[in-house]
C-alpha cells in the first residue's frame, strides 16, 4: 500500500522516455576524402525526426530505471505491521423508530465494516447503545457476531442525546480509532470526530397516541386517540381484543396530519384487554393495551369542630379515590383543627387548621414568600389575605413552606415517618379557601400520602415511564411483564415500565408477622402492588416522515496509516540507485570529442 498514491503519476515518464528514444535526430553529411579516416559509428536515421525501430542503449535503460525508482519513492510505500489493530466503535441509535430500519442497518454495516479495517492486520468492534448508562451490546473481533447481537437487541427506547455515548466510544478507540453513529435521521454535526451512517427513509405511519377513561351511567368508557403522521389520507380498521376473543373490525378514515378518537365500553369480562389497529411498518403503536384504572384509595378521618364541617365536606368531594373513615387509627389521613383549649395534635398523617374562638383581628401586613419545596412549586400565594389569629406551637424541626414577613403561615411537620401539614391561621378569617393555591396544596399533600401507602393499584402507563411504588423493604419485589398477547418478556429495570407495550404486574410476598412474641413466617402468597397496561405513545418516535438515508464517507488519516504500517526500510538505497542511474545515463549520453587525425 502507498501513503501517497499520487506519486505513481511519475510512471507517466516511462512513455515519454521511450518516445524520446524513438525519435532520432537527422544525420549530418560531411564530405571526406578517405573513408578509413572516419571513426566507426552507430547507424543513425537519415531521413530526419521520425519514429523508427527502438535501439537499446545504456542511457535508455538507466532513464527507465530512474523513472521507476522515482515513482516508487514518491508513492511512499508502506508495509503492514504484524498484530496491528484498528478499533471501531459503533453507537447504535436505540430509539423506537430504528426498529423499522433494523434490516437496512444490518445490511449497511455488513457492507461498510470491512473497509474500516484499513491497513491494520485485525479489527476490534464495539457496539454501544445511545441510551446513557446502558451496557455494551457487543465487543469483539467478529463482524458477523456483532451483527447477530444487533439483530437480537430490541430497539424501543425514546429519543436521547447520543453525545454521552459518542464520548464513551471515543475514549474506547482513542484518537486513531473510528467512531460511527448509526441512526435513521441525518444530523449536521456530530461531536468527537464521529462519522454518520443514516439508514432511514420517509415512511407513513398511523398509530395510537393516548388513552382516557370516563364513567357514564355506571359504565366505564375508554377513549383512544389515533394520529396519521403521513401526508396522505388513509383507511384503517380497529377492533377490541380480550382473552375471550375480539370484536368485529371497524373501518375509519383519517386525513393527513390529523387525529381521530374512537371509544367503546370497557369489557366486563376477560383479561389482556387491548385495542388493535391495522398493522403497518411501525407496529409498536398499532396495539393499545388497556386496563380499568384503579388508584389507591385513601381513608379520611375528620376531627374538626362543626365550624369546619362545610370545609371538610368540600375537601372530601374534591379529592379523588377517597372514602370517609370512622376509625382514626386505621385512616390514612386525618383532617383536624387545633383548639387552644384542647391542644392535641394527631401523630399520624394529617392536615391541621387553627381554630381561633376570639374576636376578629386585623389583616397581617408584609410580603408573602414561599419556600422552595415540591409542594409549593408553581403556586402563587400573593392574593392571600390573613387576619391576626392564634398560632400553632412550632417545633425547631418544622419546615416552613409559606411566610408573611416573620410569621410562618404554613409549615410541614415530620415525625416518625408521618407528616402533618399545618395552617398557622384560622381559615375562616382568611380568603384561603377561595384561592386555587390552597386547593392545589391540599391535593399535592394528599397525593404524597397516597404515594407512600402500600396498597394495590391499577394504572395505564407509557413505555419506559418512571414508576414509584411503596413497598415493604423486608420482602422482595417480583415484577412480571408480558407482551399484548400474554407472552412473557424480560422484566423491566426497577422503577421503570417496560420498553415494549404489554402488561406489567408487580407484587410482593407478605412479610413476617409478629404475633404474641412469636415470628410467623411469610406465606407463599404474593400481595399485588401494581397491575398496569403499558402502551407506546411517543409521537416523536412514531413520526417517520423526517427519516432519510446518509452514506458513510470513509476517510483514512495519515496518523492511522503510520500507526498500522512501517516505511520502506530500503528507501535510502533506492535514492542512491536513482542517483547512480542518472549519472550513468548522463555519462553515456554526453557528446565525446574525437582526437585530431595525424597529418603527414
Amino acid at each position: 500500500m502507498f501513503a501517497n498514491p499520487l506519486g505513481l503519476l511519475a510512471l507517466l515518464g516511462l512513455p515519454i522516455v521511450l518516445a524520446i528514444h524513438f525519435l532520432q535526430r537527422k544525420s549530418i553529411t560531411i564530405p571526406v576524402s578517405t573513408l578509413f579516416l572516419l571513426e566507426r559509428t552507430q547507424r543513425e536515421a537519415t531521413s530526419g525526426r521520425r519514429f523508427e525501430r527502438l535501439l537499446p542503449s545504456i542511457p535508455l535503460w538507466m532513464q527507465l530505471l530512474a523513472v521507476l525508482l522515482l515513482a516508487w519513492f514518491l508513492a511512499e510505500p508502506r508495509f503492514q505491521k504484524e498484530n496491528s489493530v484498528q478499533r471501531v466503535a459503533i453507537v447504535l441509535d436505540t430509539s423506537a423508530s430504528m426498529s423499522v430500519f433494523k434490516g437496512d442497518a444490518i445490511a449497511t454495516l455488513r457492507d461498510k465494516i470491512p473497509a474500516l479495517q484499513g491497513s491494520a492486520s485485525s479489527m476490534e468492534i464495539t457496539l454501544l447503545p445511545s441510551t446513557p448508562g446502558a451496557d455494551r451490546i457487543y465487543s469483539g473481533a467478529s463482524t458477523e457476531e456483532m451483527l447477530d447481537a444487533l439483530e437480537n437487541f430490541p430497539l424501543s427506547a425514546g429519543l436521547s442525546d447520543p453525545s454521552y455515548a459518542l464520548r464513551l466510544a471515543r475514549s474506547i478507540v482513542s484518537k486513531d480509532g473510528a467512531v460511527i453513529y448509526l441512526t435513521d435521521t441525518p444530523k449536521e454535526h456530530l461531536p468527537y470526530e464521529s462519522q454518520l451512517i443514516s439508514v432511514g427513509k420517509s415512511t407513513d405511519n398511523v398509530g395510537f397516541t393516548g388513552i382516557s377513561f370516563e364513567e357514564k351511567g355506571g359504565t366505564l368508557i375508554w377513549q383512544a386517540l389515533i394520529r396519521n403522521y403521513g401526508d396522505a389520507p388513509v383507511t384503517r380498521s380497529w377492533s377490541l381484543v380480550t382473552s375471550e376473543g375480539g370484536t368485529r373490525p371497524k373501518e375509519f378514515e383519517i386525513a393527513p396530519k390529523s387525529f381521530v378518537t374512537i371509544q367503546a365500553a370497557f369489557p366486563r369480562t376477560g383479561t389482556d384487554v387491548r385495542v388493535t389497529l391495522t398493522e403497518d411498518d411501525f407496529p409498536l403503536d398499532d396495539t393499545l393495551p388497556i386496563i380499568a384504572p384503579k388508584p389507591k384509595e385513601l381513608n379520611l378521618f375528620t376531627a374538626t369542630s362543626p365550624a369546619f364541617r362545610g370545609l371538610t365536606e368540600r375537601l372530601l368531594r374534591s379529592l379523588q379515590s377517597t372514602r370517609p373513615s370512622n376509625d382514626a387509627a386505621s385512616s390514612d389521613l386525618i383532617i383536624s383543627s387545633y383548639d387552644p383549649l384542647d391542644p392535641s395534635v394527631p401523630d399520624t398523617n394529617s392536615i391541621l387548621f387553627v381554630e381561633d374562638p376570639t374576636s376578629v383581628g386585623k389583616y397581617l401586613k408584609g410580603g408573602i414568600l414561599a419556600e422552595a419545596d415540591p409542594l409549593m412549586d408553581g403556586i402563587n400565594w400573593q392574593a392571600l389575605l390573613v387576619r391576626e389569629t392564634l398560632e400553632l406551637p412550632r417545633l425547631p424541626e418544622d419546615r416552613v413552606l409559606l411566610w408573611q414577613e416573620k410569621r410562618p403561615l404554613i409549615f410541614l411537620r415530620e415525625k416518625s415517618g408521618n407528616q402533618t401539614l399545618c395552617f398557622n391561621f384560622d381559615l375562616r378569617l382568611s380568603n384561603a379557601t377561595s384561592q386555587p393555591a390552597f386547593i392545589v396544596l391540599l391535593h399535592r399533600f394528599a397525593e404524597s400520602i397516597r404515594l407512600r401507602k402500600i396498597a394495590p393499584q391499577a394504572l395505564n402507563l407509557e413505555t419506559g415511564q418512571a414508576i414509584r411504588i411503596a413497598t415493604n423493604p423486608e420482602s422482595p419485589v417480583i415484577a412480571i411483564a408480558t407482551d399484548p398477547s400474554g407472552k412473557k418478556i424480560p422484566s423491566p429495570p426497577s422503577g421503570r415500565a417496560p420498553q415494549i407495550p404489554g402488561f406489567l404486574t408487580i407484587s410482593q410476598q407478605e412479610p413476617s408477622l409478629l404475633k404474641l412474641g412469636a415470628i410467623v413466617p411469610a406465606s407463599d402468597e404474593e400481595r399485588p402492588l401494581l397491575t398496569a397496561a403499558v402502551h407506546f405513545a411517543d409521537t416523536r418516535e412514531a413520526d417517520l416522515t423526517g427519516c432519510a438515508p446518509s452514506d458513510l464517507q470513509i476517510i483514512s488519516s495519515g496518523s492511522t496509516l503510520k500507526k498500522h504500517t512501517s516505511a520502506d526500510p530500503l528507501a535510502r538505497l533506492w535514492v542512491l540507485l536513482l542517483s547512480i542511474g542518472l549519472l550513468i545515463a548522463w555519462y553515456f549520453s554526453s557528446p565525446k570529442e574525437s582526437p585530431a587525425p595525424a597529418t603527414s
